[in-house]
């Protein structure tokens, strides 16, 4: 191989008319990783073999090529992409006698297409099988593209908006002032919207292009938006059933004029004691009794903090000019009550609500007729 060959820009090979390697450049050195001394006399196929075709070389070299063809080269630590093309070498009686072969290395070139077009095979299927639409806004704010299967959901089809401005159809939504912000180079996060009567979150996405500006991604959201009314509307239902269920379980009844007796059953936590105690204040108030019973033959037990609310909340009712009265205490209660160290000698404490209720009547001096 001359001077001119192995300084060449490109891949130079030189075969005999068996396929053996009698030429290699310093370029092969380079593409292939392996020195002229050790591939001189080795089998081309062996050193550059083309993927998924045995024999391909003798197939190849027996006609000079007609221009360059792009071969996959299978070695055994890389994959390579060739640019090749050939040169055939006969005698006077026609019969081949060698071959050279030339080539550029275009593997980075063929990888980044091959990744271009995974990408593009890859946002297809997803334009094709979600509920988005993507679309393109050059710098005059024009569509440029339009895509998405949930153009089919509003009756939209591909790119029926190209040419139009984009701020003409859309600038007074959500959606389309975020556009604004992205065309001026602000990232969007996804914003809410209404158009079509579908719900959608959007975002658009500015780009650093000589002919477009942004791109925008509108993700068709209606399903997500009913299902989350959906559970809102049952939320607000339980809320208004615990609701009902709290005043039925904790009923606060005038027994008698100026009498009001709350009857509390079941189990009582922190939160319900305070619940019970901002109704019966209100109750107090409204009706301006001079006695409240708190009747917890219902509750078997509670824990201090509960204890310490109950006893605040006969001190609440004094201090509205009302007396409080605790009746029906259990065991269990009495001793949470005693370990909080309460003094209770002021709080008429009675073992039965018709005993307190005797009490109060008493207190006001008249008898009166009980409601009904």
């Amino acid at each position: 191989m001359d001077d001119r060959s192995n300084n060449a820009p490109h891949v130079v090979v030189a075969v005999d008319d068996v396929l053996r390697i009698c030429g290699w450049n310093r370029r092969a050195e380079r593409v292939f990783g392996v020195g002229a001394a050790e591939a001189v006399g080795r089998p081309l196929g062996e050193l550059v073999p083309v993927a998924g075709e045995p024999g391909a070389w003798a197939a190849r070299l027996v006609a000079d090529s007609e221009e360059p063809e792009v071969l996959r080269i299978a070695r055994p630590d890389a994959e390579l992409y060739l640019a090749a093309w050939w040169e055939v070498t006969r005698d006077d009686d026609g019969r081949v006698v060698g071959a050279a072969l030339y080539g550029h290395d275009i593997t980075a070139r063929e990888r980044e297409f091959r990744r271009r077009g995974v990408d593009s095979t890859m946002l297809a299927a997803l334009l094709d099988n979600l509920e988005i639409v993507v679309c393109s806004i050059d710098k005059n704010s024009v569509f440029a593209s339009q895509r998405g299967r949930a153009l089919r959901t509003v009756g939209l089809s591909q790119d029926q908006f190209v040419g139009q401005n984009y701020f003409d159809l859309f600038g007074g939504t959500e959606a389309g002032e975020s556009t604004r912000r992205a065309m001026n180079g602000e990232a969007q996060v996804a914003v809410p919207s209404e158009v079509y009567g579908v719900h959608w979150l959007s975002w658009g996405i500015p780009l650093q292009d000589p002919e477009l500006s942004v791109i925008t991604v509108s993700l068709n959201v209606t399903e997500t938006k009913r299902n989350e009314l959906e559970l809102q509307a049952k939320l607000e239902l339980i809320e208004r059933q615990q609701q009902v269920i709290r005043e039925l379980s904790t009923p606060i009844i005038e027994v008698w004029d100026g009498v009001l007796t709350l009857p509390i059953v079941g189990l009582i936590d922190t939160v319900r004691t305070a619940e019970i105690m901002d109704n019966l204040l209100q109750a107090v108030t409204s009706t301006r009794a001079k006695f409240a019973i708190l009747d917890l033959t219902g509750v078997e037990v509670v824990d201090t903090g509960t204890a310490s609310h109950l006893i605040g909340m006969i001190q609440a009712i004094r201090l509205l000019g009302a007396e409080g009265i605790l009746t029906g205490i259990h065991p269990l209660i009495a001793q949470t009550i005693v370990s909080l160290g309460v003094d209770l000698s002021r709080v008429p404490v009675f073992g039965k609500l018709r005993d307190a209720l005797t009490h109060c009547i008493a207190r006001l001096g008249r008898s009166s007729r009980p409601r009904t």
